[in-house]
């Protein structure tokens, strides 16, 4: 098992190159090939995911299921709860064989491990099982709030009861109460590998695969457990014990009597319901139904965890609620030319709040307000959004509306449920899709925007509960939600995405107004940050801007080099970036509101700064890709008009303009850590070429430094054996050269001359050095050599016989063979 973490190194090893064509760094083909996961650990911090995950993927494991956080001692760090909780025998071993799937996604193969929630609530249900004093007390409800992978949850507990020998290969049965749940959770676990999950395709059909016998999995809807038209009854289909029922958004599909009929049908079956939205107060037919609570993971825990973002509201337009006056307005200027009495009759029909909301009018505003809002705050991002209307009519007035605003500039779709009736409907004949339709549609809205131009999908009723988009940031509510209902449709805004760092629902109706008396229900602690108010961020964003200005609180902040010298210290480098990263996340989410005004010339000075320290030190983790993009395009403006100068690249080490750009700086000891930090660079890009020799150039160059600090070394002599170093840098491969060496033959002459470095031993050196690199160059003409397993057994096996023959110390070979063999698939890759 690898651990390492260099201030982000490891993240950059291991997910920037894909596996299949080049190891990360540090790690051979085959302990690549055969890893499980990556944990990434320096005591304060620790992580893990799988081979090729970003770095967004990684997450912290704080349960140590079966023990608890108080077992392991005081003040147990982080890495102490992960290694309990995944790397303690039989939670390992549990890992490896029961929550690691893969999943194929476009093309490509995915390795998910289940999070720390996901391996509790399987187990904790699991032990429930088996351990339960009567059959009716197996069951329980898991709550996973939702995009936390309730989905996969469900998928692990699937493949652990298959795989329980006491369980004797049960009969699994997942049942949905929608079409696009079912056929998301089948899509979920025939992607994912899971042996033959059968989705019933009728009422009669699910009764035969009920009736098959054990070792089936059957997914089907509520919907379908309904007596024939000559029954009065549903029939029992199976009085067997080893039959487990898991029912997602079992608040919903157990309150009818559907439900019954299922308990009918099954009557000893283990029942496990799973939710995304917490029980709420006042019911009691879920846990009556189900048992009591076998796992939480609140909202709260999920954001704290990085599974799901934040959810910020905005309530916007409130006056075009149409309440009182406002009203009045409405008819007056809409039906000027209508006599009195015909305007108090069309104000009677409009005077239900479902009218209201649908008059054209007041949608012809809120679109123009959805169109600024959605290219000012969101689209430069490259995320995309949602519109919710009250009723169909009012979709296709948003959809008519949103269009012609746009004109062309990007797309909108559609997407309402239409039957027959709708043919002699002026507004919605137009509208009506195919099942095949509606999924091209919705697969296209989930690309990024630079592949699919589609960005505003238009519902009133689809798409609220059970539609994954990570891509979606915001949801344009203009409908009437409450409770449960409203829970999920926030909630699909809250899934992680590259960049994304907060979801956003922009309130048209009101909701917001009514936010506590709409979640009533739940108790506080089950909804804390359910929804939190946009305003909300404006003394996080002053408590951001405050620390990450604290760095330059004793600089002179017009002496830029002044500044960039601050930052010197690697480890105040790193408290930086994490300052600035986290002013620049709460800039974007606010920008361009003008409360993000005062804040604005203080991000373009510490972009600035940034940038100029990234040049210096050569610090590659100072990366502003993660940055939004107003934020960027802001920087990158004010760089632009400072100073061309302060966004360049920085200049190779053995480029001629490095000695013109050393030549500028101002002081000696400008051009002293000008030299340090690019010989630094050039180091750790070349390290892997000629191990002994930048070793060796590492260990002189720390030593300089270290006599500097302690002032046993003056500025001047410091620059000039800088300098000395670089010109030795330069002159590297005709030193090569001079000794008869090619460039990729000389690291392995370094490499045997620091194991033998007296003179005697020369010729036998220069002699062994021609030998090995011919065999590898001979072994190495063979296509992606690098990746066959029989030819680079041979030409170890040669190498060995070539080392046995030489001077080289007996107990040394397999080493040096080792290394040998790193060096060839540095220099002799095809």
């Amino acid at each position: 098992m690898k651990v390492l973490w260099n201030k982000g190194e490891f993240y950059t090893q291991v997910y920037e190159k894909p596996f299949c064509t080049q190891e990360p760094r540090g790690f051979s083909h085959r302990e690549v090939q055969y890893n499980q996961f990556m944990i990434a650990t320096s005591n304060y911090r620790a992580k893990a995911g799988t081979i090729g995950a970003k770095v967004q993927h990684y997450g912290e494991w704080k349960d140590p299921y079966p023990r608890t956080v108080p077992e392991l001692g005081d003040s147990p760090t982080k890495q102490d709860i992960l290694v309990a909780g995944m790397l303690s025998k039989e939670n390992l071993l549990d890992l490896i064989q029961n929550f690691i799937v893969f999943e194929v996604d476009g093309g490509r193969v995915i390795k998910k491990i289940a999070r720390y929630q996901q391996f509790r609530a399987v187990n904790k249900a699991i032990q429930r099982i088996l351990h339960a004093k009567t059959p009716k007390d197996r069951g329980g409800v898991i709550w996973h709030t939702q995009g936390s992978g309730k989905s996969l949850t469900m998928l692990y507990l699937a493949v652990k009861l298959r795989r329980i020998k006491e369980l004797q290969n049960p009969t699994i049965v997942v049942v949905t109460d929608r079409k696009d749940l079912d056929d998301q959770i089948t899509k979920t676990f025939r992607k994912c590998g899971f042996p033959n999950p059968q989705q019933a395709e009728s009422v009669k059909d699910l009764k035969r695969l009920l009736q098959q016998g054990p070792g089936s999995t059957i997914m089907t809807l509520v919907q379908k457990f309904q007596p024939d038209k000559d029954q009065d009854e549903y029939p029992e289909l199976s009085r067997s014990e080893n039959i487990f029922v898991l029912v997602d958004e079992s608040h919903r599909t157990q309150y009818k009597g559907l439900a019954m009929n299922m308990r009918k049908g099954l009557p000893n079956a283990c029942y496990i319901g799973f939710t995304g939205t917490p029980i709420d107060k006042e019911d009691k037919s879920t846990t009556r139904t189900f048992g009591s609570y076998i796992d939480k993971y609140t909202i709260e825990q999920a954001v704290d965890d990085g599974a799901t973002v934040p959810i910020f509201y905005e309530a916007r337009m409130v006056n075009l609620h149409l309440q009182g006056e406002s009203l009045d307005r409405l008819f007056d200027r809409k039906f000027s030319d209508y006599s009195e009495e015909d305007r108090e009759r069309i104000k009677k029909k409009y005077a239900k709040e479902e009218a209201i909301l649908a008059a054209p009018s007041r949608i012809e505003q809120i679109a123009l307000d959805i169109v600024e809002h959605f290219e000012n705050y969101i689209l430069p991002n490259g995320f995309k959004a949602q519109v919710v209307a009250v009723n169909r009519e009012a979709a296709a007035i948003y959809k008519q509306e949103l269009d012609e605003l746009i004109n062309g500039k990007y797309e909108t779709a559609l997407i309402i449920s239409t039957g027959p009736e709708d043919k002699n409907n002026e507004l919605l004949k137009d509208y009506s899709l195919s099942r095949e339709e509606e999924k091209q549609l919705i697969e296209r809205f989930k690309k990024p925007f630079e592949e699919d131009k589609l960005a505003i999908l238009i519902v009133c009723d689809k798409l609220l509960t059970g539609f994954d988009a990570p891509i979606e940031q915001v949801m344009y509510l203009d409908k009437p939600l409450k409770e449960h209902n409203l829970l999920q449709a926030i909630a699909r805004t809250n899934r992680t995405y590259e960049g994304k760092t907060y979801g956003l629902i922009v309130d048209y109706f009101g909701v917001s107004k009514f936010l506590e008396k709409a979640l009533a229900i739940f108790s506080k602690q089950d909804i804390q940050g359910a929804l939190l108010p946009i305003e909300s961020e404006l003394p996080k964003l002053k408590q951001a801007h405050r620390k990450a200005m604290s760095f330059f609180d004793y600089i002179n902040r017009s002496d830029a080099d002044a500044c960039v010298q601050v930052l010197e210290p690697e480890d105040v480098r790193h408290e930086f970036e994490k300052a600035f990263k986290e002013f620049s996340k709460r800039m974007d989410m606010i920008l361009p509101n003008p409360e993000a005004s005062p804040y604005v010339e203080d991000l373009k000075f510490l972009g600035k700064v940034r940038q100029m320290a990234k040049t210096l030190y050569r610090d590659e983790q100072m990366d502003i890709s993660e940055c939004g993009e107003k934020v960027k395009q802001l920087i990158a403006e004010h760089l632009y008009a400072e100073s061309v100068e302060v966004i360049h690249e920085p200049i190779d080490i053995l480029s001629s303009k490095f000695d013109e750009r050393l030549e500028k700086a101002p002081s000696k000891e400008a051009q002293a850590a000008e030299m340090e930090h690019a010989i630094r660079h050039e180091i750790k890009v070349k390290l892997e070429e000629n191990p002994v020799y930048y070793t060796s150039l590492r260990e002189k160059l720390e030593q300089l430094i270290e006599a500097r600090r302690k002032k046993m070394m003056g500025i001047a002599e410091l620059v000039e054996k800088l300098r000395s170093m670089v010109n030795d840098m330069r002159n590297v491969n005709q030193q090569a050269q001079n000794l008869g060496f090619t460039r990729e033959q000389y690291p392995f002459y370094q490499l045997f001359q620091q194991l033998l470095p007296d003179e005697e031993h020369k010729d036998a050196i220069d002699a062994l050095t021609h030998l090995v690199t011919d065999i590898i160059a001979e072994e190495s003409q063979v296509i992606d050599w690098v990746n066959k397993e029989d030819v680079k057994r041979e030409m170890r096996k040669k190498i060995k016989k070539q080392l046995r023959a030489s001077v080289i110390p007996k107990d040394q070979i397999e080493n040096v063979t080792q290394q040998i063999m790193s060096l060839a698939m540095v220099h002799y890759k095809r």
